[in-house]
């Protein structure tokens, strides 16, 4: 696989664990081409900890990069022009510009964000819109991808940001390996509530996440929100609401990403036939599939096996 350089650009005051995401992610593997550098104005950056790390590069390995990505920094002071300067340049160049949490205010002070749909913690959202008119800001979304401009809502989502790009350029396998190594969720629709009002279970409530393991492996099977409930030994009601407090979406729609994800893998790894894609993955029909492919990756199954067969 032909190199892919990374560029992870720190800012003074950036927030350790944003930094950290990506760093992570897309450390170098033998299954992927990621040549992964952080990056900085000048070889000291302050944090938000406490702590001064040493970058690896500086400007010129930005310029250079495939990919830039600025993590989330606090205060939320206008980076340096040098800085802007960079980003601008890589967006007019083509290259993909990304930000975590509140990198969102570098890339929208470059113009890199004008005109574009992009989002942050949803504690700077009404900063965001105030600031930068220019930008479309969605409020309570994950992530949001613009083709070549990504952004992402505060620290974990950058999570859910990094793991699509890698399976955006390398497809569901190696993504989901990647997650496995983490014990990070496989994947989280940008689509999903950032917000999660009670992410932490009430007292005497104990979490669906066993119900959410046991589903994963039955997606083949008829799985309603009655069965789904009956797992967890709730009633409907109790299971819908508790299901939505922890993950921010719905258990059909859970279920729907989930079916997808196994479609994908199935298509990457496997020489079944689109009917039995969809029947192994609890979507029914090959008509089904496409349907859904169609409506969440804007393509086929048939073309996404052929772009991630290797």
């Amino acid at each position: 696989m032909a190199v892919h350089r990374v560029a992870v650009l720190a800012l003074d005051g950036v927030t350790p664990l944003d930094l950290a995401i990506p760093a992570q992610i897309f450390n170098a593997r033998p299954e992927t081409p990621y040549e992964m550098t952080v990056c900085a104005l000048d070889s000291n950056v302050s944090t938000t900890a406490g702590f001064t790390l040493v970058a690896g590069g500086g400007l010129e390995q930005v310029r250079a990069a495939d990919t830039v990505i600025v993590p989330g920094f606090e205060p939320l002071l206008r980076p340096p022009e040098a800085v802007l300067g960079v980003l601008a340049e890589a967006r007019d160049r083509g290259r993909r510009v990304t930000s975590i949490c509140t990198g969102a205010f570098a890339l929208a002070a470059a113009g890199v964000l004008d005109g574009l749909h992009a989002t942050t913690h949803w504690q700077h959202v009404e900063d965001l819109e105030r600031d930068f008119p220019a930008v479309k800001v969605d409020r309570d979304v994950l992530y949001v991808d613009e083709g070549e401009v990504l952004t992402s809502a505060g620290v974990c989502c950058g999570i859910d940001l990094c793991l699509h790009i890698v399976r955006r350029d390398l497809g569901a396998v190696v993504a989901n390996q990647i997650a496995r190594g983490l014990v990070a969720a496989p994947h989280r629709d940008g689509g999903q509530a950032q917000y999660v009002p009670a992410p932490v279970a009430e007292a005497g409530e104990a979490s669906l996440s066993e119900t959410r393991e046991w589903a994963l492996h039955r997606l083949g099977e008829p799985l309603t929100l009655r069965v789904l409930a009956r797992h967890a030994g709730l009633s409907q009601r109790t299971f819908m609401r508790r299901f939505t407090e922890e993950t921010g979406t719905t258990p059909l729609q859970w279920l729907l990403g989930a079916r997808l994800g196994r479609a994908r893998e199935l298509l990457e790894t496997t020489d079944y036939s689109v009917d039995r894609v969809a029947q192994d993955c609890g979507l029914g029909t090959a008509a089904n599939l496409r349907l859904h492919f169609r409506r969440a990756l804007g393509t086929t199954p048939t073309a996404y096996r052929r772009t991630f067969t290797h």
